[in-house]
């Protein structure tokens, strides 16, 4: 143990960043996928680790940053996407909530780093440096045009990119990857600070996002990265056998609509004839937290009446979740631990009084 006068804040940083260590590392590296089923791990924001039977891992929008650090920058600065949906300046407390339970650079294996679209919570460079570093196989990293761009600045190299749209699929050991339509309009009013926000158009979605639909063993993996509702949702539902969906959920604050609420979600699971939905975002910001308990209340009361095929699962950011194993479970708890606590009888002194 470090003395005191040993002590400094960079000591303290590097001792206690990221909150989890290597423990989720560790645990998805040991993980032995059965036959028939596709394990997840939920990394926070709508980060996803996704691990097959055959040992092919990929991730989805594994982001390892933060938000506001000062109060000193509260406002979201001219052009950000934010403003531009509310149309003027606007106070954005957007304080990182969730720990960070994985760590980036004690990644050792991944088949394929993913991103949904390019907004800064959803792609990471110091994901991609450890990636580029320390992964010996030369691993792709897959997304739409603008999410290659980001990594392009950043120095990923040019043979790593697959760039894909809607319709577009990539295998990759024992998964497929299917690009889908976004339906993020948040991302249709990004700028990149240069361009004027009347010159974005709806056409420009299929470039800034994509939806990903994962063809697993153990099933099919909905990730709608962050998409709004839309009724286009039922195009997919009908097209696609989809077993497990994932929704951005979020609190919306005053005079933004960014994320779904409660009824959305219920609604993306019924339009995609899903088995679970699972809502995700609503960890990662303060000021868009949400209460999964309403998206559970409202599926209580419309479940008998609307003949609702699916259920929701409500998870924790770090937990692990197989499908079809853990199909019937309807929230998540960490390991509790002290299930072998008498394996071991302790010989302590009140043994005998017990």
């Amino acid at each position: 143990m470090a003395k005191i006068d040993e002590i400094t804040r960079e000591s303290w940083i590097m001792s206690s960043c990221p909150e989890w260590g290597t423990w989720l590392n560790e645990e998805i590296e040991e993980e032995e996928v059965q036959p028939g089923n596709v394990a997840m791990w939920w990394l926070g924001c709508t980060g996803l680790w996704v691990k097959t039977p055959g040992g092919c891992n990929i991730s989805i929008d594994l982001w390892c940053g933060n938000g506001k650090r000062s109060k000193q920058n509260k406002y979201m600065a001219k052009g950000h996407q934010m403003a531009n949906m509310c149309g003027g300046r606007l106070l954005q407390p957007n304080l990182r909530a969730t720990p960070f339970v994985i760590d980036p650079f004690a990644v050792k294996h991944v088949d394929a780093v993913l991103a949904t679209h390019y907004h800064q919570d959803h792609m990471d460079p110091n994901y991609a440096a450890a990636v580029l570093r320390n992964v010996e196989e030369k691993v792709p990293f897959i997304g739409p045009k603008k999410s290659i761009e980001l990594w392009r600045s950043w120095g990923v190299p040019e043979d790593r990119f697959i760039e894909v749209k809607p319709g577009d699929s990539v295998k990759i050991k024992d998964i497929e990857i299917l690009a889908l339509e976004s339906f993020d309009r948040t991302c249709l009013v990004t700028t990149n600070g240069e361009e004027d926000i009347r010159h974005t158009c709806p056409d420009d979605m299929d470039e800034k996002a994509v939806n990903y639909l994962i063809k697993t063993p153990g099933g099919n993996i909905y990730h709608s990265g962050d998409s709004h509702y839309s009724i286009y949702f039922a195009k997919h539902g009908k097209d696609h056998k989809i077993d497990v969906a994932f929704g951005s959920y979020g609190e919306n604050p005053v005079g933004i609509a960014d994320k779904m609420t409660s009824c959305d979600i219920l609604r993306m699971g019924e339009a995609l004839n899903c088995q679970v939905v699972i809502p995700i975002h609503y960890d990662v910001w303060t000021n868009f937290m949400a209460d999964t308990r309403e998206i559970e209340v409202l599926y209580e009361m419309k479940k008998y009446r609307l003949n609702y095929q699916f259920h929701p699962f409500i998870w924790e950011v770090g937990g692990k979740y197989v499908y079809p194993a853990d199909k019937e479970k309807r929230q998540y708890h960490h390991d509790r631990g002290f299930s072998d606590c008498f394996i071991e009888e302790p010989n302590t002194p009140f043994r005998s009084i017990l």
